[in-house]
């Protein structure tokens, strides 16, 4: 048991979803260790019994969302050659930038010691957007290979065009997201002069 009575069955987990929430709610600022473990319900030990501080608390967050990143990216994938390509593309960047991940991306470039911390494993570019750009990359060559995209069509350019179309589109986190029609018109003027 917590010694708030509350019982943790799998700490990390529920730390990373509260953070999720205060992230989500209140934006990467309000992210403190006494934040993460109200909203928890549990002490501030706790946290501090799992993680060395909590730069490397949210190190491991940040790592942890990585991983979410990169299986949606393996799913999108394995979806080439079904659906639309410009229904894939929007399908992904909707879960993507409706999920946590704007909230990460502020976080991450508001504090220099977690970026530092992260940049040992991911020397380049910003994490959660860097593996979200990887992955429409492959998924768009894999689409090329499958010829729904022209031969011609730069994955590598088109893949970071996206995101960072994306990104603008759900940047505001406390205005109204952008409609499904907004995503997709915004994902078809990139990807509708390459398709096949």
């Amino acid at each position: 048991m917590a010694p708030t009575g509350v019982a943790l069955q799998d700490v990390r987990a529920q730390l990373f979803a509260a953070a999720d929430r205060v992230l989500l709610r209140d934006g990467p600022s309000a992210l403190t260790s006494r934040a993460v473990t109200t909203e928890a319900g549990c002490a501030k030990g706790v946290l501090h019994r799992h993680f060395a501080d909590f730069d490397a608390f949210l190190a491991e967050l940040v790592t942890d969302r990585v991983a979410r990143v990169e299986a949606q990216g393996a799913a999108l994938c394995a979806g080439a050659g079904t659906g639309t390509v410009a229904g894939n593309v929007t399908a992904f960047l909707t879960d993507l930038f409706a999920s946590v991940a704007v909230a990460v991306v502020g976080l991450v470039t508001s504090r220099d010691v977690l970026r530092a911390r992260l940049r040992t494993a991911r020397p380049t570019g910003v994490p959660v957007l860097a593996e979200a750009a990887a992955a429409l990359a492959d998924y768009l060559a894999a689409e090329r290979e499958l010829g729904r995209l022209a031969p011609e069509a730069a994955a590598d350019a088109l893949a970071p065009t996206l995101i960072g179309t994306a990104h603008l589109l759900f940047a505001d986190r406390t205005g109204t997201p952008p409609t499904p029609e907004a995503v997709t018109r915004a994902v078809t003027s990139v990807v509708g002069p390459v398709l096949s």
